[in-house]
């Protein structure tokens, strides 16, 4: 299986848009880049599905367009007028031909989700690599209404109760990609999401302007 960035190239504001291309194909979020369809046209013929990881906006402005142009399925936890498929926590779901479970991992989001594999993670905001707070492990932001800094480290807990020791991928919404040495010399991805959990619970602003 292939995964690209359909957004790498994105101007403006938006989260990571993975497509994973493999026995079928499938998008993690949309993104808000104009003519992302195109870009996943460019590399697979068929779009099966568009899972999301939560709607906010930077990571939805751009799913009528790709919706429009490809008839997917779209899985969704949270209601939206064109989901053909509720998420649920603890349900196994097949992206390009792999099995990942749906984590509820609210606290960003209410209706946020992550997807965890064998191998890897998406992770959508609930834990990033990079971010302009911190490089190594960083958590989702808290301080905008409706969020909730308690829920987010519960869902950072439930994350890393369901975490596979074969995960060697977090795939956020943001930043960097990180993959764990495969020789142990680096940081595990549980390594990452641990230390983005230790600095949620301090209950620091996350940025000095919070």
């Amino acid at each position: 299986m292939e995964i690209h960035t359909v957004t790498e190239s994105a101007e403006e504001f938006t989260c990571n848009a993975y497509l994973l291309a493999g026995e079928s194909s499938a998008l993690v979020d949309a993104g808000t880049m104009p003519g992302v369809e195109d870009v996943v046209a460019d590399h697979v013929d068929d779009l099966d599905a568009v899972v999301l990881t939560h709607q906010h906006r930077d990571h939805v402005g751009e799913l009528d367009a790709v919706l429009d142009r490809f008839d997917a399925d779209l899985y969704a936890y949270g209601d939206h007028p064109r989901r053909t498929a509720a998420l649920e926590d603890g349900q196994t779901i097949e992206l390009a031909g792999e099995a990942y479970e749906v984590v509820h991992t609210p606290g960003h989001a209410d209706d946020h989700v992550s997807l965890v594999g064998e191998t890897r993670v998406f992770s959508g905001d609930v834990v990033v690599y990079n971010d302009g707070a911190f490089d190594d492990g960083s958590f989702g932001r808290t301080d905008m209404p409706g969020q909730s800094r308690e829920e987010l480290i519960e869902s950072l807990r439930r994350l890393l109760d369901r975490l596979p020791e074969t995960v060697e991928a977090l795939y956020a919404g943001h930043g960097d990609v990180y993959r764990a040495d495969p020789v142990g010399e680096a940081d595990s991805v549980r390594d990452v999401i641990e230390r983005a959990l230790d600095r949620a619970e301090r209950r620091e602003p996350k940025y000095p302007d919070e």
